[in-house]
């Protein structure tokens, strides 16, 4: 029983992040700068979902990690480098946000090669800390259960301690400060411009801007929900005794943060307008034709397709 869950979750998880690949693929209206950083996310849930999750559970129904040294450690270092990756994409996902609806003069002057220089640089930035493990900056190895690898937190020297401030300080603290940053002043934007009945002069789709703002907004949410508790057992091995350790906490931690490659797929179906409009059409068999995506108004740059 517990195998066929463990394989029905991968294929949820696997194949609804191809679906939104697909629309991706098949709408050209879709091919737009903010939702090709989305389509990024989706490639980082599919990384998780397609490696993570067939050898934890080979290794769970095993009993212990059964892919040895090398092995464990390209698993935890490619869960690292997806992790990191993700929320290096919601914050350009959140600057993107915020230059769109707040600072349209700076918008408007982004271009194609702007926003593929902000999505190389959190893939680079995340293959700068799924590496350290590797060449000693902390390690990799298999968690108390055995059936997956991770940042070796119980042994926490000094290396392990720096790597997991530095990791936290980077890829959490200054990430998150930018987001809030940017969707408390989209928010106040929004209540300006409406105390002023204002909207309908602002050469601006309000309704899918926020539409796709809100995607975002819950999309962070989610995503500390995820890698919260993970993050909790790090501070908590780097200052405390990891011996201490919960044995439940230890175990859940690493599936909550696996978790988010369900999470972002339902968002974007539910939270973004355009990706509801097509895949509704879809599932309704309609023809190209039938389905409507963009709604009739001047579009911002980071609307308009990629091919242009």
């Amino acid at each position: 029983v517990k195998t066929g869950v463990l394989n029905l979750d991968f294929l949820y998880y696997l194949t609804s992040n191809i679906i939104v690949l697909l629309m991706f693929v098949k709408f050209r209206e879709l091919r737009t700068a903010t939702n090709f950083i989305i389509i990024n996310l989706a490639f980082t849930d599919i990384g998780v979902a397609g490696i993570g999750y067939p050898m934890s559970a080979a290794s769970d129904i095993h009993g212990n990690w059964k892919f040895g040294y090398t092995g464990c450690q390209i698993y935890a270092a490619l869960n690292i480098f997806f992790g990191m990756a993700s929320i290096g994409l919601l914050t350009v996902v959140a600057i993107d946000r915020y230059l769109t609806i707040c600072r349209p003069d700076i918008g408007q002057k982004m271009t194609t090669r702007s926003y593929n220089f902000l999505i190389l640089a959190a893939w680079l930035n995340a293959v700068f800390w799924s590496i350290m493990p590797i060449v000693g900056w902390a390690g990799y190895a298999p968690d108390p259960t055995g059936a997956t690898c991770t940042i070796n937190w119980r042994q926490n020297d000094t290396s392990f301690i720096s790597y997991t401030m530095a990791v936290i300080t980077v890829n959490f603290v200054v990430p998150l400060s930018v987001m809030f940053y940017c969707y408390y002043n989209v928010s106040a934007t929004v209540r300006r411009y409406k105390a002023s009945n204002c909207l309908d002069s602002i050469n601006l789709d309000w309704s899918d801007q926020m539409d796709v703002t809100k995607m975002s907004i819950l999309m962070i949410v989610m995503f500390l929900v995820a890698w919260s508790p993970y993050s909790m057992v790090c501070l908590w091995a780097s200052f405390g005794d990891p011996k201490a350790i919960p044995a439940p906490m230890a175990i859940i931690a690493p599936l909550f943060a696996k978790s988010s490659t369900f999470y972002n797929p339902c968002i974007y179906v539910i939270a973004n307008k355009k990706f509801r409009r097509a895949i509704t059409g879809v599932i309704r068999c309609q023809t190209r034709q039938q389905i409507t995506i963009n709604t009739q108004v001047p579009l911002t740059t980071s609307q308009q397709p990629l091919t242009q």
